[in-house]
């Protein structure tokens, strides 16, 4: 309809990123959102049933990348020795696969609800119950405590949420280790990404609920590969994904125009101090 080319031709100006000035990445409004859904994360039929079913491809997409940076194979628990910081973990719904691959998980959500599904979600297996430890805290909230902590973060469709991008990739950043890998999977903000992910994903089929995403924060790949770079991050791969609603599958794809998948690693402690000492040369020149 014309009307709906109108609405369409609107999304062809980039948005800009409104700039934060608050201390922390949280969205309040993006809380109240979520804690209505606090007792749904494990309903596979139910409006987490596109996460439940994104398990299919983000795990082994984690499992691979981890594994192929490491020489220490445990069969059976691939990931044994790894700690892994779950950021915006809801429900564990990613936090539960990791553990059950040996990793150590600490799952972080600033929704209390949230965090007591997946407490007592993990409860009824014992081996999880061990390995994986949720509580309920903003990224920002647990740097101080945990500098340099984490061999990986997963922050798997959570950026589209925060309230501080910049601000989110730097905490990314702080708490871990040097040659740790950040994983983020998200939303390209593109009108594909307006029309399939908004319009039909939410408004005509209900694959998730009315008003779950804002178009305004969804983030271009080359804006996040950008931050990444800026904060000290080397991007290893991009991948496009792609959400069937029929099968209610997810596939890999070249295009990154709708959902994708980085996998970026924090440089090493060596890069990091040859950086600090070039940034110390150039000031002591300044004051030469």
């Amino acid at each position: 309809s014309i009307g709906f080319d109108i609405q369409l031709s609107l999304f062809r100006f980039s948005v800009k990123r409104p700039f934060s000035t608050s201390h922390s990445s949280v969205d309040s409004k993006e809380i109240k959102k979520f804690q209505l859904l606090a007792h749904k994360w494990w309903d596979e039929e139910g409006e987490y049933a596109a996460l439940h079913s994104m398990n299919d491809i983000r795990v082994p997409f984690i499992r691979d990348a981890l594994l192929s940076r490491s020489s220490n194979y445990h069969l059976g628990n691939p990931l044994s020795g790894i700690k892994i910081l779950d950021v915006g973990c809801g429900g564990g719904l990613l936090s539960e696969p990791l553990g059950r691959l040996g990793a150590s998980v600490t799952g972080i959500d600033p929704v209390e609800d949230n965090i007591r599904t997946a407490d007592r979600h993990k409860s009824f297996d014992p081996v999880l119950a061990k390995r994986i430890q949720y509580k309920s805290s903003s990224l920002e909230e647990i740097v101080e405590e945990s500098m340099e902590t984490f061999d990986v973060i997963v922050a798997s469709e959570v950026v589209e949420h925060v309230a501080d991008l910049e601000m989110f990739i730097k905490c990314c950043s702080q708490v871990l280790k040097p040659e740790g890998s950040l994983f983020i999977t998200t939303i390209n903000k593109t009108q594909l990404s307006y029309v399939l992910g908004i319009v039909v994903a939410e408004k005509i089929m209900g694959i998730v609920p009315e008003g779950t995403h804002e178009w305004e924060k969804f983030v271009p790949p080359e804006e996040l590969e950008c931050l990444l770079e800026s904060n000290g991050f080397s991007v290893k791969t991009v991948k496009g994904m792609l959400y069937n609603p029929l099968s209610g599958s997810w596939s890999w794809m070249e295009s990154t125009s709708l959902n994708y998948a980085v996998h970026a690693v924090k440089s090493g402690a060596r890069a990091q101090s040859h950086a600090t000492d070039t940034q110390q040369r150039s000031a002591t020149a300044g004051t030469a």
